[in-house]
């Protein structure tokens, strides 16, 4: 698998931006249509699901998706998936992580990246649903960690829950890509990004619950460090932010993955450092990594006939649908 950014985008950031803001996710005229359905969850909450809507045969492979840091079934490259799997003739859900569907969810928790118990209980229940289709579950960023962190857990058992696994542009050294997302260009432009959806989730979960955590300092938070420090870390069990970004992180689990897996990070990835990346030696004989030199995050915008602009995003799943095809025929 081979990727090479159109001239005019030039960096990891450019890549990034570009393919988020102003890149085509869809065929015009054609954009993905959604069926939403609720889940209860075993602890009495619930998630969102939303099923492309269109026609597939009974046999159809099954694509499960599970989204990054506060995205969605409206982000690019769920978009961009659903074009490709509608084209393909696949089934399609994205998967929202708890508060992530446009409706604050009602436990004292939200989601976290290494949620591997939830993941769990998710591709169970469409194995359940589902077991006359190839199961295929992608996660992209934050929704990758999870999914490989999964992966790495249960081993080769894995392998009878899906036939395959992969993740996008995922942190998997959380460490590293936390510090790297609160750095210079990163803390400026992608930090308040997120945080501008995280706080006012904040604010909903301790009206639902007074005195969970320390809400002043959450709003407080300039960083993701911070606001996890005092809002993802204790609500999921963990001690501070490095304890769980330490004990979250799927890179230390990749050796363990037992099912045929995929596992994609660009070189210039402004929120992975490239140094952090899982080699060879990290991983095992099951996990192919493809590791391109460009490619931001998340940002594989392919160049368009003509002048190239503004260029599509369907190259990354294009090429994951390429893996599949080899790995399942």
């Amino acid at each position: 698998m081979k990727y090479q950014a159109p001239w005019w985008l030039p960096g990891g950031h450019t890549q990034t931006i570009w393919a988020a803001k102003l890149a085509r996710t869809h065929t015009p005229g054609q954009a993905p249509s959604w069926r939403r359905q609720r889940w209860n969850t075993p602890d009495g909450d619930f998630i969102d699901v939303d099923w492309l809507d269109h026609t597939v045969a009974e046999s159809a492979p099954l694509v499960i998706h599970f989204h990054g840091l506060e995205g969605g079934s409206d982000s690019h490259y769920a978009q961009a998936l659903a074009s490709v799997a509608q084209a393909s003739g696949w089934a399609m859900v994205v998967v929202h992580f708890r508060g992530c569907s446009g409706e604050i969810n009602t436990a004292p928790r939200a989601y976290h990246s290494g949620d591997h118990e939830e993941i769990d209980w998710i591709l169970h229940r469409f194995a359940e649903q589902h077991p006359q289709r190839s199961r295929r579950a992608i996660g992209v960023s934050l929704g990758g960690n999870a999914l490989m962190r999964w992966a790495g857990e249960h081993g080769v058992v894995a392998a009878s829950v899906v036939d395959s696994v992969v993740s996008v542009c995922s942190p998997l050294d959380l460490t590293a890509s936390g510090y790297a997302i609160g750095r210079g260009f990163n803390r400026w432009v992608y930090t308040p990004r997120f945080l501008k959806t995280m706080k006012p989730k904040a604010v909903q979960k301790w009206q639902q619950y007074p005195g969970l955590f320390n809400l002043e300092a959450a709003l407080n938070a300039n960083d993701l460090y911070g606001f996890d420090n005092v809002f993802t870390a204790p609500l999921h069990g963990f001690k501070d932010t490095d304890d769980y970004w330490s004990r979250a992180a799927a890179k230390p689990v990749l050796r363990h993955i037992g099912v045929s897996a995929l596992v994609i990070n660009a070189q210039n990835d402004p929120f992975v450092p490239a140094d952090s990346l899982p080699q060879a030696h990290d991983v095992s004989a099951d996990v192919t990594l493809w590791q391109p030199m460009q490619g931001g995050h998340v940002g594989f915008t392919r160049r368009s006939l003509g002048w190239g602009l503004p260029g599509d995003v369907w190259a990354l799943p294009e090429a994951v649908a390429h893996w599949w095809e080899q790995v399942h025929g």
